[in-house]
């Protein structure tokens, strides 16, 4: 009667839009204008969250024997917690990762787009500072966030002088994003079944992240502890120099540095 053992599918997408197709089409068209103007194309996006110590790491990797780690993943027994920020420059290949103590905010998003693009975009090509960021629809750089567009405005005058192009994956497609097979996946493969007991060894492990097309890895290190549920600065929100675009204005939008 066809009856046999049988899994559950991830198929059903909640929350769907009924526009979930046009920013597929319009990132499109934007990555192709950018990259024929030798633009920069900025990829970004939160890894998930890793607790810190002899716990099981997803993967597997070749070894005489298997690693003996905690049976329990809980957070007690572990020595704290690492977020990761990462930002893939399409063009030229690179990859910049800011691991952090604290919490996936805009407060610590942001500063790590300006202080990559200053690091190593900046030396590349200082008359290519006009960006195009892609970016998911939540967390510390999501499209509802006002604090992420306050945090990232106020940057731009240092690290690009000029303006910034925002475009979101639409709800419950950031597996899209170029970052997740190009950078997250790669570091996913290279740290397998490690265990992950401390920063440094985090650090190690992402500066260290080999693949066939020549991508390299560059990682620093945030102590700072941000605070959740923090909102826009007021004053900074009037300052705020935001352009939204006629299609989807909610997902694309152009931010100005604020003179």
């Amino acid at each position: 009667m066809n009856h046999s053992l049988r899994v559950n599918h991830k198929k059903l997408a909640s929350g769907s839009s009924p526009d979930r197709d046009q920013p597929f089409h319009d990132i499109s068209s934007w990555r192709t204008r950018f990259r024929r103007r030798g633009l920069p194309l900025l990829s970004v996006d939160t890894q998930k969250r890793e607790l810190l110590g002899n716990f099981k790491n997803s993967g597997a990797k070749r070894d005489r024997s298997p690693v003996p780690v905690r049976a329990h993943d809980f957070r007690c027994d572990s020595i704290g917690v690492a977020i990761a920020f990462g930002i893939h420059d399409l063009l030229a290949n690179r990859g910049s990762v800011l691991s952090g103590v604290s919490r996936d905010t805009p407060a610590f998003a942001a500063p790590a787009i300006a202080g990559c693009w200053k690091r190593d975009g900046s030396l590349r090509d200082g008359r290519a500072r006009q960006p195009l960021i892609l970016a998911g629809t939540g967390g510390g750089n999501g499209c509802r966030c006002r604090a992420w567009k306050t945090a990232l405005q106020a940057p731009l005058r240092h690290a690009f002088d000029r303006t910034v192009t925002v475009a979101h994956d639409p709800t419950g497609a950031s597996q899209w994003n170029p970052i997740e097979h190009r950078l997250f996946s790669e570091i996913s493969k290279n740290w397998a079944a490690e265990p992950l007991e401390s920063y440094q060894k985090i650090l190690n492990f992402l500066r260290a992240t080999p693949t066939q097309t020549g991508l390299a890895v560059t990682a620093s290190f945030e102590r700072t502890h941000y605070q959740t549920g923090a909102g826009p600065d007021p004053q900074l929100l009037r300052l705020l120099r935001l352009t939204t675009h006629q299609t989807l204005p909610a997902w694309n939008y152009t931010i100005a540095p604020n003179l």
